[in-house]
């Protein structure tokens, strides 16, 4: 494929099992940054655009390729979040982070199956699905592979995470990133 983005863009790439923080982290992180990021939910495009079950060689895949590039190319740093199990999603995440012409990082936010199932009650859509469903998504240790994913240990706070993340990608500091004033639109 051809280059995507420039060496201006970011990407940033949140995976991990269900009730990590994954969403949490996205969404705290776009109000601090601003209207310079695109935030792609795995979850949005896969279950209310196509409601789409998460199959080996989905749809949304390629769907989820596709929206990266677009933002990417028209200047926008993206932070992609989602589930994104390495067997189903290592070649399209490769294929991004080889052809961004700009910075990109992967997290995987590392929690075991106990803490998930502990975490669930209190997120929103804890009615949408149950422990079933959960168990079905469950990876223990689900890393890409990749040199540069860093790891978000369990014990990891929601502000200690952006503030890390803030840090290591967007070089910014704060001492309070829930409070932190939103940047400007471009």
């Amino acid at each position: 494929m051809s280059p995507v983005g420039t060496e201006g863009t970011r990407l940033l790439v949140l995976r991990g099992p269900s009730g990590s923080g994954k969403s949490s982290t996205a969404r705290r992180l776009r109000a601090h940054l601003g209207r310079s990021v695109a935030l792609i939910e795995q979850d949005y495009l896969r279950r209310i655009v196509l409601k789409e079950k998460d199959v080996p060689d989905g749809h949304n895949i390629a769907l989820i390729d596709q929206t990266v590039r677009f933002a990417l190319d028209r200047g926008w740093n993206v932070i992609l979040e989602g589930i994104m199990h390495a067997e189903r999603y290592t070649d399209m995440l490769d294929g991004l982070r080889q052809d961004h012409a700009g910075d990109t990082a992967f997290y995987y936010f590392d929690v075991a199956w106990d803490e998930t199932l502990r975490r669930h009650p209190t997120r929103p859509q804890a009615a949408d699905f149950g422990v079933d469903e959960m168990r079905g998504w469950y990876r223990a240790a689900d890393q890409l592979g990749f040199a540069e994913e860093r790891i978000i240990p369990q014990a990891a706070t929601l502000d200690g995470t952006v503030r890390r993340i803030l840090s290591e990608v967007f070089g910014e500091t704060t001492d309070n990133p829930e409070s932190a004033s939103v940047r400007s639109a471009r």
